[in-house]
């Protein structure tokens, strides 16, 4: 009989491993693009290219990564030119509520306006960001979803733990409802009972909420 091997954990080098190889996997799909100039031909990645022409791609869940990227980007863009507009497309689930106020802080302090578009789904801290464009400038296209809801948390601890970290939950609801009552004017109440569950609505709807300006329609004739 073989002898009894230890069953080791998988570390955490491990997984930095499988996560690198994904990223690495994912900008592989990545298009390039090729323009020619004056010097030649120049390569970018698409996301880079419209970054020229001032837009920035929220299209996956908010953490900490992607919000140090397009914090990022809204810097530099400022910096560039503080009087141009900023369209910031959004197809995302939502996620960290701190990452997503990092955003959304600099959205705010920022001299640019920022104009956001729903693309698809702008779920959670998502739609948190798409109401908090500037004001006339918030679109959704015709089939696109928003959703608003509680910030949710799996607690783990202690039971004191468990208490502080219930109570940060129970502030972040508070703060991005009233992030919400500030850039929808809907009634703090309302909205607070709104997200007690998940509150979906097409994009008429969501014009009526005042989550967002209008319904971009087909530019084509």
């Amino acid at each position: 009989m073989p002898p009894n091997r230890a069953v080791r954990p998988v570390s955490d080098n491990n997984r930095r491993c499988r996560e690198s190889k994904k990223k690495e996997r994912n900008m592989a799909m990545v298009p390039m693009v090729v323009e020619q100039s004056a010097r030649g031909e120049r390569a970018y990645d698409i996301f880079s290219r419209l970054l020229k022409d001032r837009i920035i791609f929220l299209g996956q869940a908010v953490d900490d990564h992607i919000a140090n990227l397009i914090v990022a980007e809204l810097l530099f863009l400022e910096k560039d030119d503080p009087d141009r507009d900023i369209d910031l497309y959004i197809n995302s689930p939502g996620g960290s509520v701190y990452a997503g106020l990092a955003i959304y802080d600099t959205m705010q302090t920022i001299k640019c306006d920022v104009s956001t578009i729903c693309v698809g789904m702008a779920a959670s801290m998502a739609a948190t960001l798409l109401a908090a464009g500037a004001a006339g400038k918030r679109y959704a296209l015709p089939h696109a979803r928003m959703m608003i809801h509680q910030a949710s948390s799996g607690f783990q601890g202690t039971a004191i733990d468990i208490e502080i970290q219930a109570k940060e939950v129970l502030r972040s609801n508070d703060e991005t409802a009233t992030i919400l009552h500030r850039h929808t004017g809907q009634d703090f109440e309302r909205i607070k009972r709104d997200i007690q569950r998940d509150y979906y609505m097409n994009p008429d709807e969501a014009v009526a909420y005042g989550l967002v300006d209008s319904v971009l329609s087909s530019a084509k004739r």
